[in-house]
Formats: C-alpha cells, structure tokens, sequence
C-alpha cells in the first residue's frame, strides 16, 4: 500500500488538509477547480451560504462529469464501429489476394 501524503489547500477561502496518493499538484489543481466553481456559483446568485454554494458547484461539477462520460462512451462507441468496418473491409481485400 502507498504512503498517504497530506496536502493543504484553500477553497473558497477554508483551508483544508487532504490526505491520499495523488500528486500534491493534482490535488492542488483540483481544490483550484472546486474552488473556482463555488466562485463562479456565488458570483451568479445571492446565496449567502457556503453549503448551498457547495452543494451547487457539486451539482455542476457531476453535471460536467456525466456530459464529458456519455461524451466519452459515444466516441468510444464510434471508434468500435469504424474499427470494425475497418475489419471487415480488409477481410474481404485480403480475399481478392
């Protein structure tokens, strides 16, 4: 099992130490995109409280996620099509060989 590594980061201005086996850097830039996000939230509507904002940044962020996912199963769905006319093009050249 890996070491866990602690890292201290800051969203939306709290400060909180994160503990895994990531990269100090990824989980800097991760904690940079949730915090940019609840930003974003808080600058778009009047929500005074810090759980709302959170709660809807998470809410974007899965939202983010799901769309880039079917985004992703789609072109893999697509290169599984083309590869497999691919295949079957060759197949039948190689039997006019």
């Amino acid at each position: 099992m890996s070491d866990l590594k602690s890292v201290t980061v800051t969203i939306y201005g709290q400060e909180y130490t994160l503990r895994g086996d990531a990269d100090a850097n990824y989980v800097e830039q991760v904690a940079a995109l949730v915090d940019l996000k609840m930003r974003e939230i808080a600058g778009r509507s009047d929500l005074a409280s810090t759980g709302k904002v959170a709660i809807l940044a998470a809410v974007n962020l899965a939202d983010e996620l799901l769309r880039e996912r079917q985004k992703h199963h789609e072109a893999l769905t697509l290169l599984e099509e083309r590869t497999g006319q691919i295949a079957t093009f060759l197949d039948s050249e190689m039997e006019k060989l």
